[in-house]
């Protein structure tokens, strides 16, 4: 029986389902996700324990870049190792379409996200004491939006890689640019225009530019939404991608 091509929600969720049972068994990995941008922020905070103003201009971005990062590697490679152990070409057998599978894995890791997001956000502001103007809500909104967005970078680039070791090489070629070109070490209108017109077109820029929206401004501001729809569009064409470009096993 081939796979279908039709979105379909009890598929998805049973994905979801078997994703987020795996991921009970491997509490490694779920302390990668849920607690390395906790602690993270942790040590960033008491590394700037003289200078406070400091942890509260940079403590924002990497409130959003962290889970970015832990979900990009988790994703990639809990999808590369469900390839070359075969079991997504078992899967792709059934009446299970690539949308569905990618769809699964978004809900699953999305989920735990969404768990990720609210306790690194919660010790941010009131543990760490990061000093926001606006609303912690809409802090934990772009810290979930990167996390999702990691996700999709990571399922999307797991198709073009052939082990866990080659799926932990992608991090520099698709995170470290980003990381570089997203306004936390200079403002990127202080950059040459050259780069600074290559960060406009990269998602992380919006993410680090929603959290500082966040960080300055009461109100939401037309800004703030322009991007947090930037990031949101951006994972949802990854997500799109990545369906596209699945392979059922590794070559």
């Amino acid at each position: 029986m081939t796979a279908t091509s039709a979105l379909s929600l009890p598929r998805t969720t049973a994905t979801a389902a078997r994703v987020l049972r795996q991921l009970r068994h491997d509490p490694r990995t779920i302390a990668l996700m849920i607690l390395v941008p906790c602690v993270m922020l942790f040590l960033l905070r008491y590394v700037f324990d003289g200078s406070a103003r400091t942890f509260d201009t940079i403590g924002a971005s990497l409130l959003g870049i962290f889970p970015l990062i832990t979900m990009f590697l988790v994703t990639s490679i809990a999808t590369l190792r469900e390839r070359t152990s075969g079991t997504l070409e078992r899967l792709l057998a059934m009446p299970l379409g690539k949308g569905d599978l990618i769809a699964g894995y978004a809900l699953a890791f999305g989920a735990v996200a969404v768990v990720q997001s609210a306790l690194a956000t919660g010790l941010a502001v009131w543990f760490l004491d990061l000093d926001v103007v606006g609303s912690p809500w809409l802090l934990l909104l772009v810290a979930l939006l990167d996390a999702l967005l990691g996700t999709a970078l990571g399922l999307f680039v797991s198709a073009f890689a052939a082990s866990e070791f080659q799926a932990v090489q992608f991090m520099p070629a698709v995170i470290f640019p980003q990381l570089l070109l997203c306004g936390l070490f200079t403002p990127r209108d202080a950059m040459h225009p050259v780069l600074e017109a290559v960060s406009d077109v990269l998602p992380m820029s919006y993410a680090v530019d929603g959290m500082n929206e966040v960080l300055h401004h009461a109100d939401l501001t037309t800004a703030f939404l322009r991007d947090i729809m930037i990031v949101a569009a951006v994972a949802l064409l990854v997500l799109t991608l990545g369906a596209a470009t699945l392979k059922r096993r590794s070559a």
